[in-house]
């Protein structure tokens, strides 16, 4: 008998150094710092907000950087930064031509980008004006033009939902800038414009360490009044996101 219990006390004091050199096994899906690789896409804009631009398109590639800032047992809090050293916007352009016929025949063309959306048309204009008829005609056809940008946005912050579980709830918002190599969205806009999102989605961890992300967001685009217009885009942004780090 006093063996027995010798033998019970050993393996429960094996056991007991064991637990103690062991590190706790947490079920948690959380990482201290982040990493990711996005793009980010809107096949359309419309005025949603604060933005009155339409037809406009957006195509981003970025990268992301988060670090946790608290978590409990409902919620993790995160700093995040977001990058996008390749940022595509695309105008609606509208090509006129112009065919006069009186009173000299000739043909004039011109592009122009419209702040509402695109829409192809054709017509005629007559006018008499001192005894002389000017008369024309004129058709519209629509085609588009790509802008090429950079961006940065450094101050944001991300919530994951429940952060035991592989699949959790996520919202998220963040503000910068985006400095494009043409005014956007049409020439009276400014190169520079600020930005600011929001939005929600899923993150569906693969393991502890790497996750992918979809995310659904209003993106605005405006430059606050620094150009001599400020149209601004609004645009719904849908965004997935390889994520990884410890």
């Amino acid at each position: 008998m006093r063996t027995f219990l010798l033998i019970i006390a050993l393996i429960g004091m094996c056991a007991f150094a064991f637990a103690q050199a062991t590190p706790p096994i947490t079920r948690d899906f959380s990482r201290k710092n982040t990493f990711g690789f996005s793009v980010a896409y809107s096949n359309d804009s419309s005025p949603m907000i604060l933005g009155v631009a339409e037809n406009r398109k957006l195509l981003n590639f970025g990268v992301s950087y988060a670090r946790r800032l608290w978590q409990g047992s409902f919620v993790n809090w995160q700093y995040s930064a977001e990058a996008t050293p390749i940022a595509l916007e695309s105008d609606p352009v509208i090509h006129e031509v112009i065919t006069f016929t009186s009173p000299n025949n000739g043909i004039s063309t011109q592009n122009f980008e419209p702040v509402n959306a695109c829409k192809p048309g054709s017509g005629t204009y007559s006018q008499t004006t001192g005894g002389i008829t000017y008369s024309y005609s004129y058709v519209d056809t629509c085609t588009r033009q790509w802008t090429v940008g950079e961006g940065l946005s450094p101050i944001g912050f991300q919530w994951n939902f429940f952060p035991s579980r592989k699949l959790q709830p996520v919202v998220m918002a963040h503000g910068g800038y985006l400095y494009t190599t043409r005014p956007i969205p049409d020439t009276s806009a400014g190169s520079f414009n600020f930005t600011f999102d929001f939005g929600a989605g899923v993150e569906f961890w693969h393991s502890a360490h790497h996750s992918i992300r979809a995310d659904y967001r209003y993106h605005h685009i405006s430059n606050a009044y620094t150009a001599s217009d400020n149209p601004g885009i609004d645009s719904g942004l849908f965004q997935i996101t390889y994520a990884f780090g410890k």
